[in-house]
Parts: structure tokens; sequence; C-alpha cells
């Protein structure tokens, strides 16, 4: 059984920063991967029993409402079933909002930004890459960037985002 973290310091906080400019990562790579899809890429599936976009997104969802209840010390998943394409996009982002909110708060994380981010924060990042991946065997590309170069800032986690700046196909 894991025990709940709530010693907080100076480390703590810049851990915290840390995890927020993550997830202004993911609000960032997650627009590009979500946003100007065709309509039916939510349903578009790659072989039989493998998860569908909508699905993907779903369960990113799932992760981050995960997240949340771990920052407060509870460890309580929950299974979502899928909405619609934007109906799951719109909860991507609230779920983002929320989440961010919650680590820039000043109250104690109930376990580790480690452990946050080793489990719900990490595995969002690779579904995101997973529905970019499937946009492009959609026939939907999104364009390559270098994300070194982006204009990601911690606290940033709607779907608006700025223009990206390096480009490529």
């Amino acid at each position: 059984m894991e025990t709940k973290d709530r010693g907080e310091s100076a480390s703590t906080d810049t851990k915290r920063e840390f995890l927020r400019h993550t997830l202004a990562t993911l609000a960032y790579r997650g627009r590009k991967a979500v946003v100007g899809a065709s309509p039916d890429f939510g349903t578009y599936r790659v072989s039989p029993g493998s998860r569908n976009p909508v699905e993907i997104l779903a369960h990113i969802g799932d992760l981050l409402d995960w997240a949340l209840c771990l920052t407060g010390g509870r460890h309580i998943w929950k299974d979502s079933a899928p909405q619609a394409w934007d109906a799951e996009v719109s909860r991507f982002f609230d779920a983002l909002r929320v989440l961010d909110d919650a680590l820039n708060s000043p109250e104690p994380l109930g376990f580790s930004a480690e452990k946050l981010f080793q489990g719900p924060v990490a595995d969002a990042l690779t579904h995101v890459g997973q529905i970019t991946m499937l946009r492009r065997l959609s026939g939907s590309p999104v364009k390559g960037e270098n994300y070194f170069k982006a204009d990601i800032a911690a606290g940033r986690v709607t779907a608006e985002q700025p223009p990206p700046v390096s480009e490529f196909d």
C-alpha cells in the first residue's frame, strides 16, 4: 500500500511547477492531436480489438480525473463510457484545467509529484501520441513540430494555444 506524501518543501514547489508545465505540454500536444480531425476520426479503428480515438480520449479523461483524486490523497479510478468526440475534447481540456488548478493551489499533494507524473500524467502523454499516430493512419496527419521551440507555459491548459513556432511536414 502506498503512503501519502504530505510533506511540502521548496523542492516540492519546483516539482509542482514541473507537473504544471507537463500539463501545459499535454494541452499543447493534445490540441494538435484532436483539433482539425475529420468528422469520422473519433470512430476510426486501426484493427479489431484496438481502441478508437474517442475511446483513447475518454481514457485520457479518466487518467486526468484519477490524477485529480490522487492530488487529494484519494486513489479512485473510474472507467467512463466514451461520449461523442467533441464532448471528449471538451472533457480533456476541462480536466486539464481542474487538475492544473489543484496543482497550483497551496494544498499539499496527497501523493508525490513523482507518482503523479509516472502514473496518470505520463500515461496521458503516451495516449496523446497514439491519437497523433492514428491521425496519420486515418489520412488526417498532424504536422510535425520542433516542440522544444513551442511556446508552452505552466497554466496554459485550455484549447486556446499559441500558434506553432516551427512546424514541418
